[in-house]
């Protein structure tokens, strides 16, 4: 009897522990919501402040060079005679997010200057800037920067390039890092 009694209360706690765990309730499923947001801005933008002036100058008999710097400061090479007059870097007006680095691109190919009056011409090649047209080199510290440019001019003799005023574009480009 006494094994009888120890098998049953065995017997009687294995049919019970299954109801008694399954006793135990599930938390129901909790949701929340989540908020998103973005703002596009424009990275940069850029204005030419001053235009690119090689001042006046007489090209001499044989021609030569004016080399203008981003420092606006001017060398003469070969027969060419600097008059008197300003001239100028080109200079741009830079402006972004805060922080933003950027790359100046000048042009890589000569530009043609043309005569108002006929269709002379002279070449402007040797971009140079400051800030450098390195990868990242620009960087809009307090989200702005101005960006100098200056170039090589090369002049002709008189019978090539005759008095008057050449004009020309040219395309700079600044990009985002």
């Amino acid at each position: 009897m006494a094994l009888f009694r120890k098998n049953l209360f065995s017997l009687l706690c294995l049919v019970a522990m299954p109801a008694w765990v399954s006793v135990a309730q599930t938390a129901p499923p909790v949701s929340a919501t989540g908020h998103i947001t973005a703002q596009v801005i424009t990275t940069l933008a850029a204005v030419e402040t001053s235009q690119l002036d090689f001042g006046k100058f007489s090209p001499g008999p044989q021609g030569g060079e004016l080399i203008l710097t981003p420092d606006n400061s001017v060398l003469v090479m070969g027969s060419v005679w600097k008059g008197s007059g300003t001239h100028n870097a080109a200079s741009f007006y830079v402006t972004g997010d805060p922080g933003v680095a950027y790359t100046v691109t000048l042009p890589s190919e000569p530009v043609m200057i043309t005569h108002m009056g006929t269709s002379r011409t002279m070449t402007v090649e040797d971009w140079i800037s400051v800030p450098a047209p390195n990868p990242g080199a620009g960087l809009l510290e307090n989200g702005a920067q101005t960006v100098y440019v200056g170039a090589t001019l090369k002049v002709g003799t008189l019978t090539d390039n005759p008095v008057g005023i050449y004009t020309g574009t040219y395309t700079i480009t600044f990009d985002f890092n």
